[in-house]
């Protein structure tokens, strides 16, 4: 019986036992594993992403819901902490709930719009909320629910991001047919990675000569034609949000390269007979002035009066010898001057009733030498 009970036992000859003996151990293993399962205790039962990804300024709620296990008969304790990237660091304590109250234990930064989604947190439901994200709230969080002897746990990650700003459309290149030509699309703000895309709005698809790079955000078209003509819309996007922007890119033809050639040259001529002009009339212009200002130098010349005699100084008067008295008498019509003597005119045979004139020598004095 004892060797046939211990073959019992091994899985080969399990078929070969008495039916009795099947069904005890049957039902033996059934009460084990019941008895394993509800020893397990708390079991936190949220199927939300393990990553999350929302843009700046939105809302999120971290789900943390939990059952409680009837072997669990100690106090409720929850505790929602930031999992720190250093494994030397400790975990920053954000939220935590415990014998009814709920205690915040963040700084102001984290604090700010965080608190429990339920308001009754014992009731089975964990999950934390953030009202308003900013970068600074892009971490690991983990969530923990304990009531002895049962404990459990779940960790979620948080990516904040920055949605595109609106980009900025541009086309590089002429328009003429027949030519290169490539249309940019760029925002200037935005969380990595960016992506871009471009799609005609009228006159159909983009046809396929054109390529677009989605990191750069260029369409290139090697040879322009009327078919590539219309309304293009590019859209920036990363994984919280999407932004676009438009340009119309037109087809023109290449101007007349004839009447381009001739334009120049009628152009280039006129220029330098303009340029010719300007230059005689700078050169009378600057030879007017020359000979006005010559001609100004003159006049001033003819009107200035002549240099004042040095006057003679008192000392040098008295002496210098007494000047010779000099008079002067007409003889004859003419004049004939004698030093110191007087003179007499007679009159010729011929004049008639003429008085004879004595003419008196002038006298000077010696120390002013004033007339006396």
């Amino acid at each position: 019986m004892t060797r046939q009970s211990c073959n019992c036992l091994m899985p080969v000859s399990f078929l070969s036992c008495p039916p009795w003996l099947s069904v005890y151990l049957f039902c033996t293993a059934s009460f084990l594993s019941t008895e394993l399962k509800t020893t397990q205790g708390i079991q936190v039962t949220s199927t939300s992403p393990q990553t999350l990804q929302k843009a700046e300024g939105e809302g999120v709620t971290l789900g943390c819901r939990y059952t409680l296990s009837p072997f669990d008969t100690g106090e409720l304790d929850i505790e929602w902490s930031v999992v720190s990237a250093d494994t030397m660091q400790k975990d920053q304590m954000l939220i935590s709930y415990t014998s009814g109250a709920k205690y915040l234990h963040s700084d102001k930064a984290l604090a700010k719009g965080l608190h429990f989604a339920a308001p009754d947190p014992s009731m089975g439901d964990a999950s934390l909320s953030i009202s308003v994200l900013s970068s600074a709230h892009s971490a690991t969080y983990q969530c923990k629910v304990r009531k002895s002897p049962g404990v459990d746990m779940r960790k979620v990650s948080l990516v904040v991001m920055a949605k595109p700003s609106v980009p900025k459309c541009w086309a590089e290149g002429g328009e003429l047919v027949g030519e290169a030509v490539s249309l940019h699309c760029k925002s200037a703000k935005g969380s990595t990675p960016l992506k871009y895309s471009w799609r005609r709005e009228s006159g159909g698809p983009i046809p396929a000569a054109a390529s677009q790079n989605s990191v750069t955000g260029e369409l290139k078209i090697s040879n322009h034609s009327q078919s590539f003509a219309g309304i293009y819309l590019c859209a920036a996007n990363n994984a919280v949000g999407a932004e676009h922007c438009r340009i119309n890119l037109k087809a023109s033809k290449p101007p007349n390269r004839a009447a381009v050639i001739v334009g120049t040259v009628v152009g280039s001529l006129l220029l330098i007979f303009i340029l010719l002009v300007f230059i005689v009339l700078l050169f009378w212009k600057l030879s007017s002035r020359h000979r006005h200002e010559k001609e100004f130098s003159n006049e001033i010349r003819e009107d200035v009066p002549p240099p004042e005699s040095r006057p003679v100084s008192r000392h040098t008067s008295r002496s210098t010898t007494r000047q010779p008295q000099v008079s002067y008498c007409q003889v004859g019509g003419s004049e004939v001057s004698s030093f110191n003597e007087g003179c007499t005119h007679t009159p010729s045979n011929n004049s008639q009733g003429h008085i004879p004139v004595k003419y008196t020598p002038v006298e000077y004095d010696g120390r002013d030498e004033y007339a006396v």
